[in-house]
């Protein structure tokens, strides 16, 4: 289940990647992409919740959570702005990605 939530995670990352692009240029990110990165990561959230209250993991499954957690907060508040018709501040933008791409990159470590 792991590798599949890391695939998961991976697409919701280079939709993040376009949706971050848009946002660096001045415009509003593209909804429809938006929703979907949202989707693919409340699953990717999901699957790792369910792993963790499994007891098949380690510290480092419980880490990424917590980060994970903490991108998604990050995410919400990107939502709210985006919703609002503001683009968002690319500090926070920023933000949301490193916390995204440190939760991420400790699920990998745990496959290497």
């Amino acid at each position: 289940m792991l590798t599949y939530l890391i695939v998961i995670l991976a697409i919701a990352a280079v939709g993040g990647i376009v949706l971050a692009t848009k946002i660096f240029s001045g415009q509003l990110a593209s909804w429809p992409l938006s929703i979907v990165h949202a989707l693919l990561g409340a699953t990717g959230l999901i699957m790792l919740i369910m792993l963790v209250l499994e007891g098949s993991g380690n510290g480092r499954l419980t880490a990424a959570l917590g980060l994970l957690v903490i991108a998604a907060l990050g995410g919400f508040y990107l939502a709210s702005l985006h919703a609002k018709g503001n683009v968002a501040p690319k500090n926070i933008v920023l933000i949301h990605a490193g916390v995204a791409v440190a939760g991420f990159l400790t699920l990998l470590s745990i496959l290497l």
